[in-house]
């Protein structure tokens, strides 16, 4: 899942720019995560401090000359370093006034880009091909660099990387169409050659991103059909030459019409990404969005109008996306969280829509509460500008309340916990950045019981729950606590509200219900909705059977023949003297297990290590509860959260499945067995009878009545 919170300008566009130019060169990473170094593709560079929204110094070449690379800041000795005139480096510090005053070098060859790295040389990736580390360079400036690419190709994309305290340098080309990748290695000095395929149908790629990791680099190129492809390329290739780097297609964006010229795409975290300039849907338009991408479940997570059309420009920084559009440069602070399907679905509990466009007010901030009256008081344009500014805070409030109670809880005690986390806890929880910081202080409690076995906040635990913004995925390990502090209504609690719970998990909460003792229930607080009319053990049910006969089953003889004194040869799978096996708050844990969603195919390997006599008292609790709900006095069991008749019929197939030649080798389920062949049977004779009539009610649907008929008549139809 990931969101985006309040955008605002850094600084304007040069004037004149083109609708294919913005005037800017790039955007790289200052001194700490809120400094940052803009390039303009005149003359100006400038470090802008972003939470101030205010520039730190700039220089700029003089009249005639031209900045041709983005600058970036020398790690080791911090010194900016940029490329004047293609071929000019140019040194300087921030207490450098007059830019003309500054260190250069001239160099034997034109310069495409100078990448950084914040321990290392910074690299310099000439444009043709070869790559040199900037101390080698001010070494001998004039020096001769070979000729790494063939005539006519241009370097298009390039990024570098750190592998065991060693750089690479990896950047594309393109030569009449045909798109290559090179890995530059520098100790030792190694250059590896790959080809791209060409999509076809005059689709090339336009924008590259790529990210390292286990010894591996995966390249992600968007093209200009819509399609982002995934490229991997090892980093210690076992053959040697120019190699075909194969692709498989990661996400299909909605190009309705022609094909993309101005887009750009950008690598985040927790498997997402960003693309600028390509719409999410076909309904967009002519509007430009930027927009994250789930690239693990191909979803949309987020998306932003740019007003006044994009320029297809994009980077990222610090937790911050950089995006020229109209006449401005916007920041837009995002955040991602780890993958899941409950959430790249949206299928996360959320609130309804009128609340969720109402906008979020923090009840614990009595200040941010007169600033909004006041704002409502004053309206106009001063109102929407406050606003902004309140939206700003409320939310940078909440990030700083999460990360001082993250800090707090792993101090105080299981007593105090509730106290510290109140503050959080009463924040809208219509807010997306209130399920994130939920996220991470349940994960950051949870590693605090593991740690301490002294430690668990039960009445804290079962609050988070109920707030229907947690789920497996975003907090692993908060139901298999549960279970292992034998606390069954926090289990039963996430049963509830988790919308993602794994099979493997489900049947550990199976396999811990039927096994608990209902005197062992007795102490604890459990939710009977649903189980308030269902019978405690020892007492028995009493209906009338819904479309069985009793004569029926007698008649029907079965092929197993019965040895248990306590099943006389009448007794049937719709028996009305069965009694519940179970008390009622084992039972209403156990319909909890019935409501989970589930995959047969991964439960049923799970379900095979419950043991038979596990196995017999839920088929007979499942016996008793559809005897209960297909009565014809009972026709469907009470409660909002009681299992359906086809719930309870797909478990009775699944623990067949899983366990039939155990049950069958057990002798006390000898007589369970029998009865489930006596109701198969049954239902089998009932529906071959319901055939036989078929036609008959068929032919009686298409008799036209000759006139109409009064209050009371006797009406003799003759069929033949």
């Amino acid at each position: 899942m990931a969101v985006f919170y309040e955008g605002f300008t850094l600084c304007g566009l040069a004037a004149g720019q083109s609708r294919e130019n913005s005037g800017l060169l790039g955007i790289e990473p200052g001194r700490d995560p809120d400094h940052v170094i803009v390039t303009g593709a005149g003359r100006t560079v400038t470090v802008y401090k972003v939470s101030d929204q205010k520039p730190l110094g700039s220089w700029a070449a003089k009249q005639g000359q031209a900045v041709t690379c983005p600058a970036v800041l020398h790690g080791q000795t911090g010194e900016y370093v940029v490329v004047q005139d293609s071929k000019v480096l140019r040194i300087w510090r921030d207490e450098d006034i007059n830019f003309e005053k500054v260190f250069k070098a001239t160099l034997s060859a034109a310069v495409s880009r100078i990448h950084a790295m914040p321990s290392l040389e910074p690299l310099v990736l000439f444009q043709r091909g070869a790559v040199r580390q900037l101390d080698a360079l001010l070494a001998a400036p004039q020096q001769a660099v070979e000729e790494v690419l063939s005539e006519e190709e241009v370097i298009r994309w390039s990024s570098c990387f750190l592998e065991a305290e060693q750089p690479l340098l990896l950047f594309s080309t393109e030569k009449s169409g045909e798109f290559f990748l090179y890995l530059q290695k520098l100790n030792p000095n190694v250059l590896h050659k790959y080809s791209i395929d060409s999509e076809g149908k005059g689709a090339c790629p336009i924008g590259f991103t790529a990210t390292l990791e286990n010894k591996c680099i995966t390249l992600m190129c968007l093209y200009s059909s819509g399609c982002v492809y995934k490229l991997l390329v090892s980093l210690h290739p076992s053959v040697e030459g120019e190699q075909h780097l194969p692709k498989s297609l990661l996400l299909k964006l909605p190009v309705s019409e022609g094909v993309l010229s101005r887009a750009a795409i950008s690598s985040l975290e927790e498997g997402h990404i960003a693309i600028v300039g390509a719409p999410h849907s076909a309904s967009t338009g002519d509007r430009d969005f930027l927009c994250i991408w789930n690239t693990n479940f191909q979803t949309l997570q987020a998306s932003k109008e740019l007003a006044g059309g994009a320029y297809g420009q994009l980077w990222c920084n610090a937790g911050k996306l950089y995006v020229t559009h109209g006449k401005v440069l916007t920041v837009l602070p995002y955040h991602c969280e780890m993958s899941s399907l409950a959430a790249a679905l949206g299928k996360l509990k959320q609130a309804s829509t009128q609340e969720a466009s109402s906008p979020s007010v923090l009840n614990w901030n009595s200040l941010l509460h007169e600033e909004t009256a006041l704002q409502q008081r004053k309206g106009g344009a001063g109102m929407r500008t406050r606003n902004s500014k309140l939206s700003q805070k409320s939310q940078t409030t909440l990030t700083t309340t999460v990360n001082q109670v993250l800090e707090d809880i792993k101090g105080v005690s299981s007593e105090e916990m509730e106290e510290v986390l109140e503050p959080f806890l009463s924040c809208s929880p219509v807010s997306p950045q209130f399920q994130f910081g939920l996220s991470r202080i349940a994960v950051e409690l949870l590693k605090r019981c593991q740690a301490d076995p002294g430690f668990y906040p039960q009445t804290l635990l079962a609050r988070l729950a109920q707030t229907g913004r947690l789920s497996h995925s975003s907090c692993p390990g908060f139901l298999m606590l549960a279970l292992e502090k034998r606390d069954y209504f926090l289990a039963q609690l996430c049963l509830q509200q988790f919308p993602d719970v794994p099979e493997a998990v489900t049947c550990a909460c199976l396999k811990a219900f039927l096994s608990v003792a209902d005197a062992d229930l007795a102490p604890v607080s459990v939710d009977l909705e649903g189980v308030s009319l269902v019978d405690g053990p020892g007492q028995s049910l009493e209906g009338v059977q819904n479309g069985f006969s009793p004569v029926l089953l007698e008649e029907d003889s079965c092929d197993v023949q019965l040895t248990d004194p306590k099943l006389n040869q009448s007794s049937s799978w719709t028996d009305v003297s069965l009694t519940c096996p179970v008390g009622l708050k084992k039972s209403a844990l156990l319909n909890e297990i019935l409501r989970s969603s589930y995959s047969e195919s991964f439960l049923l390997p799970h379900l095979k290590d419950l043991s038979s006599q596990q196995v017999i008292l839920f088929l007979q609790y499942l016996q008793y509860l559809y005897v209960r709900s297909s009565g014809d006095v009972y026709t469907q069991l009470p409660g909002l959260r009681a299992p359906t008749v086809t719930q309870i019929m797909d478990w009775v197939s699944l623990l067949l499945d899983a366990h039939f030649t155990v049950l069958v080798m057990a002798p006390e389920a000898k007589g369970l067995l029998t009865q489930l062949h006596r109701f198969v049977r049954s239902q089998v004779r009932l529906y071959s009878e319901l055939g036989k009539i078929q036609g008959t009610l068929q032919e009686l649907s298409k008799i036209n009545k000759e006139q109409e008929i009064g209050l009371y008549s006797i009406e003799v139809i003759k069929l033949f």
